[in-house]
């Protein structure tokens, strides 16, 4: 059996959950949310427990129990607290601004860009260089995070560009002027 499937969700408080036919609807003080349970896993609510538990071991059920179980923590997490993402800035000029529902990012470029924050996910930026996405949904903060750090991503000489903030770059030696070859 899956070790992570098998593993009881604890549901905190404030949030309530409930089953409607093959989905799960989780509701916090952060949003809801309708996650679709496929057909061969079962999902048990009882007494402040989730269980999530597979029908059968065919190779693809078994795949699916962990992640199911995976997904509805996730779920439950974000509309009980949230999840956080912090990115940094590392560059001489290179700066980020909040502008309404966007970020514009100084990075280098011949033009400022300015970055579209999908609904459901706020930024704010610290001392310019220190942008924080905050959002309930997880794979959606990740994908904006991913994003945003595609428009310059790290380089591996100076190290700059737009870096997650537990990230380390590995940096490589520069070219030495060396009259040897002469």
């Amino acid at each position: 059996m899956s070790r992570i499937g098998k593993l009881p969700i604890q549901i905190p408080g404030g949030v309530k959950v409930r089953q409607e036919d093959g989905a799960v609807v989780v509701e916090g003080p952060k949003g809801s949310f309708r996650h679709d349970v496929p057909s061969s896993i079962a999902v048990a609510v009882e007494s402040g427990v989730i269980r999530v538990t597979r029908q059968n071991d065919g190779r693809q059920t078994r795949a699916l129990h962990g992640l199911t179980r995976k997904l509805l923590a996730n779920l439950l997490t974000g509309v009980s607290t949230g999840f956080t993402r912090t990115l940094e800035i590392v560059g001489v000029g290179y700066r980020a601004e909040v502008k309404g529902n966007a970020i514009q990012f100084t990075l280098g470029y011949s033009h400022p860009i300015l970055y579209q924050l999908p609904p459901g996910v706020q930024a704010k930026v610290d001392k310019q260089t220190v942008v924080t996405l905050e959002g309930n949904n997880r794979q959606l903060l990740g994908e904006v995070a991913a994003q945003i750090r595609a428009l310059r991503p790290p380089e591996p000489y100076k190290g700059k560009g737009v870096k997650y903030a537990a990230e380390r770059i590995r940096r490589k030696a520069g070219k030495t002027a060396t009259s040897a070859g002469r």
